[in-house]
Parts: structure tokens; C-alpha cells; sequence
């Protein structure tokens, strides 16, 4: 059992997409309540709405994503060598 340090290399870039997406997507979805609670006109209301639905598909995205970051992390931290060698 060896790190695989081109594998733990892309894992991190990953992990520092995912703490920009941790800190979004709940930013995101805290200002798209407040447009719809500031809006009361039918355009705004509707693109407020639309930001909303984008705001809880970016925060499933996030959740996903962190399970793969996760899973990368551990096939580069505990590669088993019998896999790779067959």
C-alpha cells in the first residue's frame, strides 16, 4: 500500500473546488429566498423562483461531488497494488 501522488494531486484539486462549492451553493440559495422575498413583480419573481430550483440542483451537485472528492481520496491515500498489477 502506496500513496499514489498523481492520483492525491488531482484529489486536492478537487477538494479545493469542493470548499468553493461548499461556500456557494448555501450563499447561493440564502440570496435566491431573499429575491423572492424582495420581489413582487411577475419577472423578477419568476427568474427569483428559476434561482431557487438552480440553487438546490448546485447544492445536490455539492453533495455528489463530495462523495467522489471523498472516494478519490481514498483510492490515492489506500491503493491496493493487487488491483493495479491484476
Amino acid at each position: 500500500m502506496s500513496t499514489d501522488v498523481n492520483l492525491l494531486g488531482k484529489a486536492l484539486i478537487k477538494l479545493g473546488f469542493l470548499l468553493l462549492l461548499f461556500i456557494a451553493s448555501p450563499v447561493l440559495l440564502t440570496m435566491s429566498f431573499k429575491a423572492i422575498d424582495k420581489f413582487n413583480e411577475a419577472p423578477n419573481l419568476y427568474f427569483a423562483y428559476v434561482f431557487v430550483v438552480f440553487s438546490i440542483l448546485l447544492l445536490i451537485f455539492t453533495i455528489y461531488y463530495a462523495f467522489k472528492t471523498f472516494k478519490t481520496l481514498q483510492d490515492a491515500f489506500f491503493n491496493d497494488d493487487k488491483k493495479i498489477n491484476g
